[in-house]
């Protein structure tokens, strides 16, 4: 990976897979507050037991793909860390574009 397009391409790829995952567990943790707010009407309602049970089933479930996307997110965050360090030590990558976005990407996903 010592040819400036190779680089290029695996802060392309490092950084993409962050903003994805990130995107990814944020659309996780609304979809269970939006579960929470369907079950606590559900339990407001008295509704049928069968109906609460599976509201519940559903809010933790994700509560499951939160706890993955978390990790997945954390990894992406490592390993795209990993790369931008090592990239920045190379002084012809000084003043270079992909790295620059590479570390906005960074800097939103680790937030």
């Amino acid at each position: 990976m010592s040819t400036k397009p190779a680089v290029h391409r695996q802060l392309n790829i490092k950084s993409g897979v962050a903003k994805r995952v990130l995107k990814e567990h944020i659309l996780y943790a609304k979809e269970a507050e939006e579960q929470q707010r369907k079950l606590d009407k559900l339990i407001a309602n008295n509704a049928d037991e069968w109906d609460v049970k599976s509201a519940r089933r559903i809010l933790e479930e994700s509560h499951r793909m939160i706890k993955d996307s978390d990790n997945r997110l954390g990894k992406a965050v490592q390993d795209l860390r990993e790369l931008v360090l090592r990239v920045k030590s190379q002084p012809e990558f000084a003043e270079d574009v992909e790295l620059l976005h590479a570390e906005e990407a960074l800097e939103e996903a680790s937030v």
